[in-house]
């Protein structure tokens, strides 16, 4: 099938050109920089010129060729780390001072740190948060008691930290850090020049050789539930994977595990005993002694009662250190094992409060709109799938009980990288949808796309190929045969301006706009909306949505990948675009 295609957007030319500016370092006054020291300023750059300047460390050349010759000898990511936090004014000393809890995981450690976040600033703590990727703004990435730094704040210190990179990378060898690692010193020199009581730092991959890894002294350290994800860079077994995440541990400070299967404990084990670091096994939540009634968590599933039990351990041990300093870090009581189960304290009246209230959106959240109601959560493993299949069944079907009428359902999905979509889709078929939309982790096909979403590493084609690919996965699961001959021709720098339809049930949209607005049909009327663009799609596809118009209600469920949620979000909730 043939499809037309509009223009893409073009990356930010003025920021283009400004950076090839060959004065760049006569901006700045030439001075060695400490965190406390008065910074480089760069005068009458906005919020959207300092994103657009951190978006070109997504492709900068040198960046590429750090990855290319760190592949082979990861220990070098680190000692590059320690280079360019040096070069921002940083030393890693420094870095002792924030008190951090340190957290990694492969499902869960972003509300593992939402959890003991919340509970800390609960406590009357000034909390640093450090977390990725960002819904909708990169300064998400960045929170000061719990929430994002604001524009003003982000746009102060980007150009402080950028500044002082600049104008060193000519003495050494034109380096700049890519788009990560920016993102952690920035948030570190943040977090030292905001005086935060603590910081929470999320792992970004891995553990060992991830640019946080270069905390020296956290105060107490997170493993949250461990699976299959980033094989080309972790391995690809999860006993592999295990030694990776273990990399966070530290001689002699105290670290916690939700519980693992053998395999990867016994990794955990391992790697503790090697580094000196005790290792406790949380216990499950039910073992928590309470007053009267169980503690109740403000993130909806299951599986996030193991994520709430980390995130007490992480709190209670963090606040012993505080309020005890000289009370010396216990041994686990089985040396030969390395670990021991840890023990199921009664919280305090302000921890069950902070578990409660705690909010992370994105991660099994809903979001009711008259009609329509969406279920956002943004799974992207088999195992995060197999939890969110658990927990949209059990809300979806509480909320059809109460609707009062017939209700379709509809799941939005893309996935990105080396993600396994067809298994991921396979889970997903016993949900019965009655519509399967997939659309690219594209905002919408026009030119005032946030720059805070762009990604300039992948291409606009190789997004929408994904999208047909895993169209044709999702019929072959249901049992409908592939149409021959049936595909999309796309142009380098275009968009579809219709959507690209292959059978009753399925279809591929250009952006995310576009796909809510079909499935929406008029009825959300933030969607609907007068400033909202209507994307134009063709009468057969507008027919196909018949069932959409006529059910009492409709319910999405928006699913693999937190970039996909992050753009539903920024059309959903006026908040986040902000």
């Amino acid at each position: 099938m043939m499809v037309r295609f509009s223009r893409v957007l073009e990356r930010g030319s003025v920021f283009a050109a400004f950076l090839r500016q060959k004065d760049w370092s006569s901006k700045f006054t030439t001075v060695k920089y400490s965190s406390t020291k008065a910074e480089p300023r760069l005068h009458r750059m906005e919020y959207q010129d300092a994103v657009c300047t951190l978006n070109t460390l997504q492709t900068n050349a040198c960046a590429l060729e750090q990855v290319r010759r760190e592949r082979g000898h990861p220990q070098l990511q680190l000692q590059a780390m320690r280079g360019f936090l040096e070069r921002a004014g940083l030393v890693v000393e420094e870095l002792d001072h924030l008190n951090i809890i340190h957290v990694t995981g492969t499902k869960g450690k972003g509300s593992t740190c939402a959890f003991t976040e919340h509970i800390l600033r609960s406590y009357g703590f000034r909390t640093g948060f450090y977390s990725s990727p960002h819904l909708v703004q990169v300064r998400e990435r960045i929170r000061i008691n719990g929430k994002p730094i604001g524009k003003e704040l982000f746009t102060k210190y980007f150009w402080q930290v950028y500044g002082r990179l600049y104008e060193t990378k000519d003495t050494h060898g034109g380096s700049m850090p890519a788009y990560f690692r920016f993102l952690t010193i920035l948030a570190f020199h943040v977090f030292l020049q905001e005086k935060v009581d603590l910081a929470v730092i999320e792992v970004g991959i891995g553990g060992a050789y991830d640019c946080t890894n270069i905390i020296r002294r956290p105060w107490v350290c997170g493993i949250a539930s461990l699976g299959i994800d980033h094989t080309s860079i972790l391995g690809d077994t999860i006993e592999k994977i295990a030694w990776q995440k273990g990399g966070i541990f530290k001689p002699g400070v105290p670290a916690f595990t939700v519980k693992q299967p053998d395999g990867p404990m016994m990794v955990l084990k391992e790697r503790a005993k090697e580094i000196g670091c005790p290792l406790w096994v949380c216990p499950e939540l039910e073992e928590y002694p309470a007053d009267s009634e169980p503690l109740r968590l403000g993130l909806a599933g299951h599986h996030q009662r193991s994520n709430a039990s980390l995130a007490l351990q992480l709190s209670h041990s963090w606040l012993q250190r505080r309020c005890l300093p000289d009370q010396s870090i216990p041994s686990p009581a089985d040396e030969s094992k390395g670990v021991s189960p840890a023990a199921g304290f009664q919280p305090s009246p302000i921890m069950a409060k902070g578990l409660e209230d705690t909010e992370w959106p994105g991660r099994t959240q809903t979001l009711k709109h008259g009609p329509v109601t969406y279920f956002l959560d943004g799974a992207h493993t088999t195992r995060s799938m197999l939890a969110c299949v658990s927990w949209f069944s059990e809300v979806a079907s509480q909320h059809e009980r109460t609707t009062g009428g017939p209700v379709v359902r509809v799941l939005l999905f893309n996935a990105t990288g080396e993600r396994d979509s067809a298994a991921m889709l396979k889970l997903l078929v016993p949900c019965h949808f009655d519509f399967a939309v997939f659309c690219p982790n594209i905002t919408e096909a026009i030119a005032s796309c946030n720059a805070d979403q762009q990604n300039f590493n992948v291409s606009v084609e190789n997004m929408l190929t994904r999208c047909l690919d895993n169209q044709r996965s999702w019929r072959l699961l249901n049992g409908q045969e592939e149409k021959p001959g049936a595909q999309l021709l796309i142009s380098r720098d275009a968009l579809p301006l219709v959507a690209a339809e292959r059978c009753s049930k399925t279809l591929v949209f250009p952006c995310i706009l576009s796909a809510l607005q079909w499935l929406s049909q008029g009825r959300d009327s933030v969607l609907a909306h007068p400033d909202k663009r209507v994307i134009p799609v063709k009468p057969s596809v507008t027919a196909k949505a018949a069932p959409l118009r006529d059910a009492a209600g409709i319910h999405v469920l928006v699913a693999g990948s937190l970039h996909l949620v992050g753009g539903v979000l920024k059309h959903l909730d006026p908040s986040f675009a902000s």
